[in-house]
């Protein structure tokens, strides 16, 4: 049986935690994680300035695809950045038209809002951005 695929889409400003802790879960479950940057392969700044560097450019890694899992970390910044990334909304589009997972963490949810991702289905997100995604 092949092994599960997942895509973290780290962007500048991510939220540390919501990054390496579901990499390092997945990566001990067997699952092949791919952290891709947004901007690049180059390291990414954190929202604590931890330095993060990215398996591969997100560019590479969406000729990869798909993936069984798609992940998008919180951190306010980094959820704008994937909300403004014209690439992201393309990768959820696809992700949602094949009924794949998408895993959005804390703030992550307000990228799904920005690229019309998962209307009609139940998310969860942090309680400050709720407002956000009522609307």
């Amino acid at each position: 049986m092949a092994s599960k695929r997942a895509l973290v889409i780290l962007a500048k400003g991510a939220e540390e935690m919501e990054t390496v802790i579901p990499v390092d879960v997945m990566r001990r479950a067997g699952i092949k994680v791919t952290v891709a940057g947004l901007a690049g392969k180059d390291p990414v700044q954190c929202s604590r300035d931890v330095m993060i560097c990215p398996d591969t450019s997100l560019e590479d890694a969406k000729t990869q695809g798909p993936y069984d899992v798609v992940v998008l970390p919180g951190g306010n910044l980094g959820a704008q950045n994937l909300s403004e990334s014209p690439m992201v909304k393309e990768i959820l589009k696809e992700q949602e038209s094949r009924k794949g997972l998408i895993a959005a963490i804390c703030a992550g949810p307000t990228a799904l809002l920005a690229h019309e991702v998962g209307f009609g289905c139940k998310v969860t997100t942090h309680p400050l951005a709720k407002d956000k995604m009522m609307n």
